[in-house]
């Protein structure tokens, strides 16, 4: 039965109840969290990212949480690279090891490895950071449409950081970005278990507005405030921080602000399932069904 080695992962929506599934899994497993949230990573971004508490930390170990800067570069290619001997040093005395998050692409990465893509000059990626600060993002998608059709009709036209990726590649080869994504499946060697929480969509907007509130109510625009000198990295060109800028730099009043973070937090949790849902590997549950959740594993272990 130790010879086996499983991946259990916990997938869904913003404000589903991922963190408090995975705890109650890794604690009946002995086992230890990574966390495949691209957000979580940043140890300056903190109200914003709905990160565990430290208390939650304290009963069971997370990794890739606070692990970095949003001075680094660090994006789903380094993510995989550091995350696969994590996970097999983790395994050598844990068969069962607990990943949670809602980033598909790095779940994505971790389940099944990524295409090889070229190496891109920094001075490239600051240079399109610009063109976003001064024109938007308009320009850049026409490009893409110009360059790239099929990716173009594939991107999340919302999400500043694919769109950015695709056109460093495509500037840097003079080649589409499409002619490098393969989605050749890389091996590996534990088994995925994937498990998505399913819940009633009005039930999870009511839940997602709440949290909103609750994230302001804690101190969000003061977080973000701290955060205007850096606010053209990378790291943030994210929900909840984005929204805020638009309001320190006088765009819009709080009460639009808040308008704009529930709704594009909406908006984002409808990208996220509709990602998560072409995979079907995963198996939709009630996260209150823990004990149906453990069997499932445990029969694959027995296996």
């Amino acid at each position: 039965m130790q010879s086996k080695k499983i991946l259990l992962s916990i997938v869904g929506p913003t404000a589903s109840g991922k963190t408090a599934l995975s705890l109650k899994l890794a604690e009946h497993f002995k086992s230890e969290i990574v966390s495949a949230d691209s957000r979580q990573f940043y140890k300056e971004l903190t109200i914003g990212t709905s990160k565990p508490t430290e208390a939650q930390m304290m009963t069971v170990r997370h990794h890739f949480v606070n692990s970095h800067s949003i001075k680094d570069v660090f994006n789903v290619g380094s993510f995989e690279k550091r995350v696969l001997p994590l996970i097999e040093e983790l395994m050598i005395h844990k068969p069962i090891v607990v990943m949670v998050g809602g980033s598909g692409l790095y779940c994505k990465a971790v389940w099944e490895g990524l295409d090889e893509m070229p190496e891109i000059p920094l001075q490239l990626r600051s240079s399109i950071m610009q063109e976003i600060q001064y024109a938007g993002l308009s320009p850049l998608l026409n490009e893409l449409l110009a360059k790239d059709p099929l990716y173009y009709a594939q991107v999340d036209k919302q999400n500043t950081v694919r769109i950015v990726r695709a056109m460093e590649v495509i500037r840097a080869t003079g080649k589409s970005f499409s002619s490098f994504r393969l989605n050749k499946k890389a091996p590996r060697t534990f088994e995925n278990i994937k498990i998505g929480i399913d819940l009633d969509r009005e039930v999870l907007y009511s839940r997602i507005d709440a949290r909103m509130d609750g994230m302001v109510a804690a101190g969000l625009f003061d977080e973000v405030k701290s955060l205007l000198p850096f606010k053209d990295l990378n790291a943030l060109q994210t929900l909840g921080y984005s929204e805020i800028f638009g309001n320190l730099a006088g765009d819009y009043d709080r009460e639009e602000t808040l308008r704009l973070l529930k709704r594009n937090s909406r908006r984002y949790t409808k990208r996220q399932l509709t990602w998560f849902q072409k995979d079907p590997e995963i198996e939709w549950v009630n996260p209150n069904d823990v004990t149906g959740i453990i069997s499932k594993v445990m029969a694959r272990l027995r296996a």
